[in-house]
């Protein structure tokens, strides 16, 4: 990508106006105060603890969710305080939804298609049709989608039309028509979020004999997973057996990669002893592709849908293929795997057979900084300022605490999520740092470089606290640095000891910080840890101002 791009990103929103979380949190409670809901009678945090669990799911939570069945929120609120426990996890939560009038066609009994026909309260019929953008993989048979069925094109039926339909193809025998009432099921799942999941949980549906119909994932910003199927495949209303049946199923299916505990099955011991790239290797055939985002030198960037989770898509083209990007496309998943930090983007697989080397992460609808400085042209206010580039902070400090350089940090790089989190992106040219330290490729983009990489010379974490200073005068001043020269003749300046101006606006605590993080000497530069804390030092005493501010 190049510098005005950022990985996982879409095409930057305008910040501001009403939350869309606030406004969701607001008209849940006053539904739930309407029907006379217990606990908001009996609860006076409850608004407090909705703003915190909505405060951990993405927007797109409000935006799934079923606002006649408002108390959901409770339930999932419930659910996803069980999944804290290990003891308790994984939480599999089963209740009975609805019984549908399905009509099963097929050449022979074997060759089943299914259609929905749900019936109205006027005695009408009408089938629900899967659109090819919408479908969901039947899981019974591995991959195979759901199908529209072709002898219904009506979508407003009559009963009666339906049954004349099959009595009358009963004179053609290869056909056979039934029509069935089909109990469907809704199953909330929530453990601790790790890669894979959603395969595992997609496999341990089909082993006990389910089709998902829909799939709602969702992962917390602290490192949870809530994912809400609709199925039908239990033939029973009941729901007691069909929660035994999945118990049983994650104990055989590996509960311990489940629950995220540290238990070792015998087919963890299995999936152990194969290939390190099992663990997180998705199934291509579950990718279902969008519009490209974004082009670079190697690879294109693509909106997805993953088991109904919006995704962002990183494909290598095959053309550009060799021994050096086949590395560091291993190097970038084998780092993506381990990090896991609500100001780090999340990783959610990849495809490696040479022909579809790919990497899916979470799609990140507030777009990069980089486009909403120099592209939206905003200008962010000192506490929007502060909060992201806290958040930038704390996602350095875990990479570094966890011996990761990130190597091209710059806001091209920095996404935003629905709720204006800023997090980490572009793993490309990250590297573990080893013992010594020792790293002298020149690698990262020049505007953004410290001068000991662009030196050639020996440099360790410290170039990314360099990188860092850069970015936040980029966000005080919301202008390109060193605007007025070419890419390698700002690279020659910095080796000269050329830095950017500071405004004379800036507040003079900011100006200090930016001028340490930048300072010739790595060794001078604060770490992350104490640059977080300057930073919410400075938040606080700016927000306790504006307070006082008549």
């Amino acid at each position: 990508m190049d510098e005005g791009e950022g990985e996982s990103s879409s095409p930057a929103r305008p910040l501001g106006g009403l939350s869309p979380r606030d406004a969701l949190r607001n008209e849940i409670y006053e539904r739930l105060l309407d029907s006379g809901n217990e606990e908001v009678i009996s609860n006076p945090n409850l608004r407090d603890l909705l703003d915190a669990h909505l405060s951990r799911l993405p927007l797109r939570y409000g935006l799934d969710l079923n606002m006649e069945r408002v108390e959901d929120v409770l339930l999932h609120q419930k659910i996803l305080a069980d999944a804290e426990d290990p003891d308790k996890r994984p939480i599999f939560h089963v209740r009975f939804m609805k019984v549908q009038k399905c009509i099963r066609t097929g050449a022979c009994e074997g060759d089943v298609q299914q259609q929905s026909v749900r019936i109205d309260s006027n005695g009408k019929g009408y089938s629900d049709i899967v659109h090819e953008g919408d479908m969901v993989p039947n899981l019974r048979d591995r991959g195979i989608e759901f199908e529209p069925c072709s002898k219904l094109e009506d979508l407003n039926l009559d009963v009666k039309d339906i049954a004349q339909e099959i009595r009358d193809s009963k004179e053609v025998h290869s056909m056979r028509h039934d029509i069935k009432d089909v109990p469907i099921h809704e199953i909330i799942f929530s453990s601790i979020d790790k890669p894979k999941l959603l395969s595992q949980l997609s496999a341990l549906l089909a082993d006990v004999g389910l089709n998902i119909r829909e799939a709602h994932v969702f992962s917390t910003t602290d490192g949870y997973s809530l994912d809400v199927f609709e199925v039908d495949g239990w033939p029973e209303e009941e729901t007691d057996g069909l929660l035994k049946e999945l118990d049983a199923a994650a104990v055989a299916y590996n509960e311990g990669s489940l629950s995220g505990a540290s238990r070792c099955s015998s087919t963890e011991k299995v999936l152990g002893s194969q290939s390190k790239v099992v663990d997180w290797e998705i199934d291509r055939r579950f990718l279902k592709m969008g519009k490209k985002i974004a082009r670079g030198s190697c690879g294109d960037l693509y909106r997805a849908t993953y088991l109904g989770q919006d995704v962002a898509v990183k494909i290598l083209r095959a053309d550009q293929l060799n021994e050096v990007l086949l590395l560091e496309f291993n190097q970038e998943v084998d780092i993506l795997r381990r990090v896991h930090h609500k100001n780090i983007v999340h990783y959610i697989g990849a495809c490696v057979k040479p022909t579809e080397l790919c990497i899916i992460t979470e799609y990140m609808t507030g777009g990069n900084l980089y486009d909403h400085l120099h592209k939206e042209h905003i200008s962010f206010e000192l506490p929007h300022l502060l909060k992201f580039s806290i958040d930038i902070c704390k996602g350095m400090d875990y990479l570094h605490q966890n011996n990761i350089i990130h190597r091209d940090l710059k806001t091209a790089n920095l996404l935003l999520d629905a709720n204006s989190v800023v997090k980490v992106g572009d793993f490309g040219v990250a590297r573990f740092q080893n013992q010594e330290g020792v790293m002298t490729a020149e690698t990262g983009t020049y505007r953004w470089m410290a001068p000991e990489v662009i030196n050639h010379q020996h440099y360790d974490n410290k170039a990314d606290v360099f990188s860092f200073a850069i970015v936040l005068w980029e966000l005080a001043t919301s202008r390109v640095p060193y605007d007025n020269m070419t890419p390698l003749q700002a690279a020659l300046g910095v080796r000269q000891g050329l830095r950017p101006d500071i405004p004379k606006d800036m507040h003079p605590r900011l100006a200090a910080l930016m001028q340490r993080c930048w300072d010739e000497v790595p060794s001078k530069r604060p770490s992350f840890e104490e640059i977080t804390q300057e930073l919410e030092e400075l938040l606080h005493q700016v927000q306790a101002s504006s307070k006082t501010s008549p």
